[in-house]
């Protein structure tokens, strides 16, 4: 193919992914969705550009910088504050894993590591996808606390789980990627005071970019142990958040917002890429059916186990309480990430991976055919009205939440 050809092509691209998604939020489409069907098109009529290693970059630079901010929006004084609900939370979240486990495996005949990362693909709220999205369901300042820190906590949790999962072929695989990760944990704050030190003092404003770099550094490492990009940039973002104190430029608020904007144009690309990658047999009626039946078992268990724990438990409204429920089912990015585990590892039928795909859509959706607004996964949304007092509030006062 010519060289003008594959300008011309990445600029139709880039053009395509940065309008068209934007222009079908208003009938409450995510822009992801769009950006995963536009590959899905693409994969059809344009099967060679799949192995692309410009896009493949882009991908990776698009999931990287989206957990990255992930890890950076953590604030360890918000999840304090609601730490014993927090952690009722996470011990029925807990549970349900284990009980949605232990179904896979007597039902359908599945290894343990493959059930459990399908209960993760279908119970885990896409934290980055729900932060992003608050702003446009009309929740109160105290709901989108409880949303932000359930999803957040969440979110850690499955990221724990996967590790675990990932390195248990054997226990000496596993206390060796666990001894890799312990020696980044200690690392990367090493790397950050030294940047700090030698470079940022005679560089001002690098410090976007060394975040940037550590970020991918670490999500290199992390992918090299077996683990995928997401669970090195989360590291390298909590890491720094904690290093607000010591480093302030760091993860400053500048700096947040600008590994905003740089995930934002990033992000569209996995989505695309993702999409070229879905196989015939994901796009079958079995792969619907077997989808509706999942959205239909799980979608209403999920909310209403949600609904049932804050209505009765926390004595909140009925209203407010299913308000926080809905908002937390989103799992798209969460869902597609292992489900492409799944079936590259694990070998899952092609129409198993199509219903997690569809259950995925339904329940990114959901919130705004629920909640009454459309939703916006555009970073660059001007100020909410009632900032979080979470550590999205910092981005609220420029521009929004951050499993």
């Amino acid at each position: 193919m010519p060289q003008i050809t594959n300008e011309i092509a990445y600029l139709v691209l880039i053009v395509g992914l940065m309008v068209i998604p934007r222009v079908l939020q208003r009938w409450r489409i995510p822009a992801p969705l769009t950006s995963f069907a536009f590959g899905m098109g693409a994969g059809v009529f344009l099967a060679g550009f799949s192995h692309d290693a410009t896009l493949a970059l882009l991908a990776t630079l698009g999931i990287s910088s989206l957990f990255l901010f992930a890890g950076l929006e953590i604030d360890i004084a918000d999840l304090a504050r609601g730490k014993w609900p927090l952690l009722g939370h996470l011990v029925v979240r807990s549970a349900t894993l284990g009980g949605a486990a232990w179904l896979a495996i007597d039902l359908f005949g599945f290894s343990w590591q493959a059930a459990v990362l399908l209960a993760l693909a279908l119970l885990t709220p896409s934290t980055g996808f729900i932060l992003e999205t608050l702003s446009a369901l009309g929740l109160s300042e105290e709901e989108r606390y409880w949303v932000t820190i359930k999803a957040v906590g969440g979110e850690l949790l499955a990221l724990l789980v996967l590790f675990v999962v990932l390195q248990s072929s054997s226990m000496e695989r596993l206390a060796w990627s666990s001894g890799a990760l312990a020696a980044m944990i200690v690392g990367l704050p090493l790397l950050f005071v030294l940047l700090g030190r030698v470079i940022a003092p005679h560089a001002p404003g690098s410090e976007f970019s060394l975040l940037v770099m550590v970020g991918l550094i670490a999500s290199y490492l992390t992918y090299q142990l077996g683990v995928y990009y997401l669970v090195g940039a989360f590291l390298a973002g909590f890491i720094a958040r904690l290093l607000r104190r010591r480093m302030p430029m760091l993860a400053s608020d500048t700096n947040l917002r600008a590994i905003q904007l740089f995930a934002s144009f990033f992000v569209p690309f996995y989505f695309f890429y993702k999409g070229m990658s879905v196989p015939a047999g994901a796009l079958t009626l079995e792969a619907l059916q077997i989808g509706a039946a999942l959205t239909l078992a799980v979608l209403p268990l999920r909310v209403g186990a949600l609904w049932l724990q804050r209505r009765f438990i926390r004595g909140e409204s009925a209203r407010g309480s299913l308000r926080v429920a809905t908002a937390l089912t989103p799992t798209l990015i969460f869902t597609l990430v292992l489900a492409t585990i799944l079936r590259e590892r694990f070998q899952i039928p092609d129409s198993l991976y199509g219903a997690l795909l569809f259950y995925a859509a339904v329940s990114t959706v959901l919130p705004s055919l629920l909640l009454g607004k459309p939703l916006d996964f555009d970073p660059t949304m001007p100020p909410r009205e009632a900032p979080l007092p979470t550590a999205a509030a910092t981005l609220d006062a420029t521009s929004g939440e951050r499993g």
